[in-house]
């Protein structure tokens, strides 16, 4: 009777169907850990250990040692190391110990002497262990790079050193350690909350400042506000760790490092997800790491745009997601194109991504497919192990963890494909900047003579490359002659070295020669590199005095309006800086264009952002809500730079420019959007006259507004807590008493705050991503609700569900399937616009199964106390109606009483 009563429930709770669809003859008798594995043509997987099981906690970090055993770190517990079986053996269960370190001291087992690591290598006859971690009492040492020996050769670890201490801790910690392409060194990268510790040497040289005319609003939300430049970094190091050079910088989360035949290195770096829908907003993004980098990470909304010279490019924008490890396939036994392709985990939505890296001028390019995917599959780390097959782990924030292997087992045609394959062919720009990349280590006779023509070279990682050679020079060796350079392009480039490198007393001199540059006769490109060199000399050394300030804004002022954002972007600012008496009028009407090449800064990237909605719900659901209704992201960058100009301004243009405040606060972006408008509305009103303060306050929307500022008016009341982690062996002491005379008004506003109301309808109101709740307690018990709302996933309808399909390019797209006909399926990926189609070709389908994560997520209800968990659950057993008798006076009574 239980399980029929469950069952109901799910229908009407969750849309949960008692008719299951036939899963796809691939995925027929496999476990669940397999079946939902998505892989190419050809390859296998295996299934070989689930950490979790047997108490071991949640895997992040991995490499094979000398003896082709497997070591492991849990994210925050203990290292272990396997013994694996062979591909394809009968018993894959590996034999596996925790280590422990033999130092002479008995250790009880339950002491963790090393673990809680985010990077692990084996080399030169020792485990290097990247710690993340603050040191207390569980394990005292704290976040550093350590290195693990076994000095008398009895194959147990018996000395532990610290190479060096880091300060930063958390998932923007230190992260990997990685074998260096000339096997003598070793590479390491941190994220962007890692303090870069003192270097013995700089790549990129230690001058870096913010270098943003934009006005600065931090994070709202308070993300990253104490953190400045460089932001996240990779350091060379040699086996010791005595001596540490800084090789590129710039980025906010980048977690692994890898390398091609050629020696360049390859990274994949974060987004922020709470900046979607802003112009600021970078995709996560396969970056070539090259000497000297930087790829230009600033906290709030100060990110420098890829298109700047004075940072890098990404070889590809991939989207949205959770990058965690980089691995190059050169020494897998895989297909040909494999072994030229980068590996790229993304933990969010489950995705392994192969991008087959082609040679392009100095650097690459490089085309994405789903390699492996699975849904849920929050991938951390991975290895090509010494069999040539790919291993990699599921686990971190103490999910569920798995250790999964995957091969190649296409035996038609293997071993031609499995032979050893070429490196790729080494282009003429590529080679060249290498050679500029060794005058990056400081003064060296010969450089500037050897840089100097590079610096208009047609190759945008030469330029940069020789750049970087010239500012590792003594400045007196090369500042006049950037003044008496006569190609605007090089000058342009020696302006950049020279703002980074020179003084103040340079500022008048710089400015004047490049504003005698014919802006006209330059590409769109060079007129970016132009702004840049501008915006920096009056960043670094300050606005100039009278007349050249003006001749400056005179110069600028015709070519603004531009044709492209960029090009806007970085005129909109610089000429509010410098308070041009045009930028007020021209800007307003750039602020009313819905217009621009790149209105939706989420297009453009190798993965669409609707393909991910539903493959993770707790992430997917924001970036549905965004695409729903997302701001035209330009006209935000236009309202920011106005908010600190004093002139130009008419009682009719500042009510055009506070009316779009409130517009403004229409759209949905990511969570910091709302903050981010109200931080810039905030600054705009202290330029106002304060008798007419309280007017602009009004119409640019101060009533909208929650008492934060990075939220609205929230209707419902939030909850008192404090909450805590519901599972259901809390569910029989929480209704023992049963849920009369609960609070009715309590469990309308919770009903809100857990974000019910947002996918259900209850008596006319909320949404209809899900069934409609007004009938639920007619039917169902209070311990069949808590069932379905701890744990979502236990069954899902198909009236509800979303369909994974799987097709022939490898792909896998996601969505509710709406209809079919003839030649396609239809589907709807976004449940908050379920108008928007997309077409799929049935010829283009080898395999399609319904998901098995429903879209409501779990732990709705953890921030409630048990009280509030009793009045949810008695609206929804009174489904919304005040008059239900479970809220008589009778009752209410008897509930006092207790």
């Amino acid at each position: 009777m239980y399980k029929t009563l469950l069952a109901m429930l799910a229908i009407f709770l969750l849309g949960i169907s008692c008719e299951e669809k036939e899963t796809a003859e691939t995925a027929e008798n496999l476990p669940p850990k397999l079946a939902k594995l998505k892989l190419q043509p050809g390859f296998e997987a295996e299934h070989l250990y689930s950490p979790g099981e047997q108490e071991q906690g949640s895997w992040v970090a991995m490499t094979f040692d000398d003896k082709g055993r497997l070591i492991t770190s849990d994210q925050y517990g203990a290292l272990y190391r396997l013994e694996i079986p062979e591909i394809g053996s009968e018993d894959l269960s590996p034999k596996i110990e925790k280590l422990r370190i033999q130092t002479g001291e008995q250790v009880a087992d339950s002491i963790i002497q090393m673990g809680y690591a985010q990077g692990l290598l084996y080399a030169f006859n020792s485990l290097y262990v990247m710690v993340n971690h603050r040191g207390n009492e569980e394990f005292e040492k704290t976040s550093g790079l350590y290195r693990l020996q076994d000095t008398d050769n009895d194959d147990q670890y018996d000395k532990i050193s610290l190479l060096k201490e880091l300060d930063g801790s958390g998932e923007h910690g230190p992260h990997s350690i990685v074998m260096a392409p000339d096997q003598e060194s070793l590479y390491v990268i941190a994220g962007n909350h890692t303090d870069l510790p003192e270097m013995d040497g700089y790549r990129l040289p230690k001058v870096w400042k913010d270098d943003n005319l934009f006005p600065l609003i931090k994070d709202p939300r308070g993300h990253a506000n104490d953190r400045g430049a460089p932001g996240g970094w990779v350091a060379h190091i040699d086996p010791e760790g005595k001596d540490w050079t800084l090789v590129a910088a710039g980025f906010r989360n980048a977690f692994d490092i890898a390398f091609n035949e050629l020696g360049d290195m390859f990274t994949f770096d974060s987004d922020m997800e709470w900046d979607l829908g802003m112009p600021w907003y970078r995709p996560t993004r396969i970056c070539h790491v090259t000497s000297g980098a930087e790829f230009g990470w600033r906290t709030g909304n100060q990110k420098w745009s890829p298109a700047y010279p004075d940072n890098l490019p990404p070889v590809l924008n991939i989207g949205q997601g959770s990058p965690t490890n980089v691995s190059y396939g050169k020494d897998a036994r895989f297909p040909e194109k494999y072994k030229r392709s980068l590996f790229a985990f993304d933990w969010s939505f489950g995705i392994i991504y192969a991008i087959e890296l082609k040679p392009e001028g100095a650097s690459y390019s490089g085309e994405k497919e789903e390699f492996v995917s699975g849904i849920p599959l929050p991938l951390t780390d991975g290895v090509i192990g010494p069999d040539g097959a790919l291993y990699f782990m599921t686990g971190g924030r103490r999910l569920e963890s798995d250790l999964y292997r995957v091969y190649y087992n296409d035996e038609e045609g293997k071993e031609a494909s499995l032979a050893s394959t070429s490196a790729p062919e080494q282009t003429e720009e590529n080679s060249l900047r290498q050679k500029l990349e060794t005058y990056h280590t400081g003064p060296t006779e010969g450089a500037v003579d050897f840089a100097w023509p590079n610096l208009n070279h047609s190759d945008r990682f030469v330029r940069y490359a020789a750049r970087i050679a010239l500012e590792h020079q003594p400045v007196k060796e090369w500042q006049e002659r950037v003044f008496s350079e006569k190609n605007p392009e090089a000058m342009v480039q020696g302006m950049i070295a020279l703002a980074r490198h020179g003084n103040a007393s340079l500022r008048d001199r710089m400015l004047t020669t490049l504003t005698d540059v014919e802006y006209e006769g330059l590409s769109a490109a060079h007129q970016i590199d132009l702004l840049r060199a501008i915006e920096l000399t009056l960043s670094r050394f300050g606005k100039p005095g009278g007349a050249l300030q003006t001749e400056v804004a005179s110069y600028l002022d015709p070519h603004y309006p531009a044709k492209t954002d960029v090009l806007n972007q970085s005129l909109s600012k610089t000429l509010a800086y410098l308070n041009s008496p045009k930028v007020v009028n021209k800007t307003l009407a750039l602020l009313k264009s819905e217009e621009g090449e790149n209105a939706s800064v989420m297009e453009g990237t190798a993965t669409d952002a609707s393909d991910l909605i539903m493959r993770n719900p707790q992430y997917g659901m924001d970036i549905a809500q965004t695409l729903k209704n997302m701001p035209p992201a330009q006209n935000t960058y236009y309202g920011i730079v106005l908010d600190d100009i004093n002139t130009g301004w008419t009682p009719e243009l500042r009510e055009e420019y506070f009316n779009w405040f409130y517009k403004a606060f229409s759209f949905k972006a990511g969570r910091s959007y709302i903050g981010f408008i109200d931080k810039a509305r905030q600054s705009a009103l202290t330029h106002v006259p304060k008798s007419k303060f309280e007017y602009y306050n009004t119409i640019s929307g101060d009533s909208l507004l929650g008492s934060s500022g990075t939220d609205l008016v929230q209707n419902a009341v939030q909850p008192e807590g404090p909450g805590k982690n519901w599972q259901m062996e809390d569910v029989d002491d929480l209704l023992a008493e049963g849920l009369e005379g609960g609070d009715f008004e309590s469990g309308k506003n919770l009903y809100a705050a857990t974000t019910c109301i947002t996918c259900h309808a209850m008596r006319g109101e909320g949404e209809n991503i899900g069934p409609d709740l007004t009938q639920l307690g007619t039917r169902f018990t209070p311990e069949d609700m808590m069932e379905a709302i701890i744990e979502p996933n236990k069954t899902i309808s198909d009236q509800y569900n979303s369909t994974e399909f799987s097709l022939k390019n490898g792909q896998t797209v996601v969505g509710r399937l709406i209809s079919e006909d003839d030649g396609n399926y239809i589907i709807s990926q976004n449940p908050y616009a379920p108008e928007l189609t997309r077409k799929i070709p049935k010829s283009e389908v080898i395999d399609q199964q319904m998901s098995t994560v429903s879209l409501m997520p779990p732990g709705l209800i953890n921030r409630l106390n048990a009280n509030e968990v009793r009045d949810l659950l008695a609206y929804l057993k009174a489904g919304g109606n005040p008059d239900n008798p479970i809220y008589s006076e009778d009752n209410s009574q008897a509930r006092s009483a207790r």
